[in-house]
């Protein structure tokens, strides 16, 4: 079976293990029942902007034209550092926009996906942003009204705590399975200052997450449509927003927002 159109990240919907439904064009391919079997993506050389359609040479911020890039709000700078956010100040390039994601509720958190990261995430984004992370667990810290106090927090404990995952330790599965998150979440609060001390929640459920692999490899390559323009292999498992090939080599999804290509599966 074929199928062509342009990829967006995958859709992920978490139950005993993780549900992913990858876009492509119109359609939709219900990944988990193509795991253990051969596939392939073939970069067609065309690259449509997600944000106004367009055609473009390049793709950036994972998916926009450079005009949408440097326009659009979904690529301000506070979305990649979230306590740079304004938009509590009345400034933002699209205000409703603002309302609707930098004016909600966010979390601050810690998660396991390699070793223990610090993140914030919008309430409306659990558990979608620790799956698209490939994290084991994660648990809430600080519950904050608006983006930029949740991003405050972050600055502070990154003084102290990662905000990276090792994207290849978590496609190999190299876990640390003894850290303990409720003591990184008191340990977290013990370090942060006495005014964002308040936002810290009693609420210590940990979120296991379990994801469709059947074998994680010993190393790992990844493949970039801008570089290889094919992708294929037995397809051992999906891990965040990873397809992991038997061959050891992974292709991440959300870095191909707009790619036109064409996928084959028996």
């Amino acid at each position: 079976m074929k199928t062509e159109g342009t990829l967006l990240k995958m859709e992920a919907q978490q139950e005993d293990v993780v549900n992913y439904t990858l876009p492509v064009g119109n359609s939709k391919i219900y990944m988990n029942a193509l795991i253990g079997s051969e596939i392939s993506i073939k970069f067609k050389d065309e690259i449509y902007c997600i944000g106004c359609g367009a055609k473009t040479k390049k793709s950036y911020g994972q998916g926009y034209c450079y005009k949408c890039f440097i326009t659009r709000p979904e690529n301000e700078e506070c979305i990649l550092r979230p306590e740079l956010c304004k938009a509590h100040e009345g400034i933002a390039r699209d205000m409703e926009w603002a309302r609707q994601h930098c004016l909600q509720e966010h979390f601050v958190y810690l998660a396991v996906s390699s070793g223990l990261k610090v993140g914030v995430t919008r309430s409306s984004q659990i558990p979608t942003r620790w799956i698209d992370q490939g994290a084991w667990k994660a648990i809430k810290l600080a519950q904050t009204p608006y983006r930029q106090l949740a991003g405050q927090i972050e600055v502070k404990l990154k003084e102290h705590l990662s905000d990276r995952t090792s994207w290849q330790r978590m496609l190999k599965n190299q876990v640390d399975t003894s850290i303990d998150l409720v003591e990184e979440k008191q340990y977290a609060y013990e370090i942060l200052d006495d005014e964002l001390k308040p936002y810290v929640i009693e609420d210590d459920t940990i979120t296991e997450i379990s994801y469709p692999v059947n074998n994680y490899p010993e190393k790992v390559k990844s493949i970039n449509f801008d570089k290889t323009a094919l992708a294929s292999g037995v397809l051992k498992g999906i891990k965040g927003q990873y397809f992991i090939f038997d061959t050891g080599y992974v292709i991440n999804i959300r870095r191909h927002n707009g790619y036109l290509v064409e996928i084959s599966h028996k």
